[in-house]
């Protein structure tokens, strides 16, 4: 799977903010909480329905995005 498919970008789903997996949790959100030192692990354990691949997805994302990447295959 490629990463950037867990990635979706709804009007209707926190204002149109990419988020994982249709979700409520935001890109912006997983990235705060690496940048607050949180490692994936402890992300993952105390957000279970969260996954390694998300938070990977995440910086993807946020890599192609500062880059200025055309992010494909964001629903």
């Amino acid at each position: 799977m490629n990463l950037l498919e867990r990635i979706t970008i709804n009007p209707e789903i926190l204002h149109g903010k990419p988020s994982i997996r249709r979700m409520r949790w935001s890109v912006e959100m997983v990235l705060d909480m690496l940048g607050s030192g949180m490692s994936s692990d402890e992300i993952i354990e105390d957000h279970p329905e969260l996954e390694k691949e998300d938070i990977l997805a995440c910086l993807k994302f946020a890599k192609m995005y500062l880059s200025g990447q055309s992010i494909q295959n964001v629903a």
